[in-house]
């Protein structure tokens, strides 16, 4: 069984800073589809804005390149429902209706704060926890 994912902004753009760590490890995960990455239209059009902020001097070709990838590789969903469960900035809750218009497995974030813990059947974690778990399941899947 494949573990679906939606990544929070904050983690794609941890990616794209640093080479290494536990977000660059999940976006390589969700690229070459050893995890299912779950996207909507809004949560790409967030991920496109923060990316090109020019504070985070990110080449406008990367960018590009890692959106193309993300476009390519992760799943399309289209949410029907809104979403208010999010504590932090209103547009979070754009992720958990990603999430639940995927029956997304977990939602990974740095933020979990802005998040309630369960979102429907989607569990909120922090890159490093979605490591801890995906591992070994991923393990046990490719002996």
């Amino acid at each position: 069984m494949i573990i679906k994912a939606v990544l929070d902004t904050n983690v794609v753009v941890s990616a794209n800073l640093v080479d290494e760590g536990p977000s660059a490890a999940i976006l390589d995960l969700a690229i070459n589809k050893a995890i299912l990455m779950v996207v909507s239209p809004p949560v790409l059009e967030e991920y496109e804005k923060v990316l090109h902020r020019p504070r985070l001097k990110l080449d406008p070709a990367q960018v590009a390149a890692v959106m193309a990838l993300i476009r390519k590789n992760g799943v399309l969903v289209h949410p029907t429902v809104r979403a208010t469960s999010a504590k932090g900035d209103e547009s979070d809750n754009r992720f958990l209706e990603c999430a639940g218009a995927a029956q997304a497995d977990y939602i990974v974030t740095g933020n979990t704060k802005h998040f309630p813990e369960l979102f429907e059947q989607s569990r909120v974690v922090t890159p490093r926890q979605f490591i801890d778990v995906i591992l070994p399941a991923l393990a046990e899947q490719n002996p």
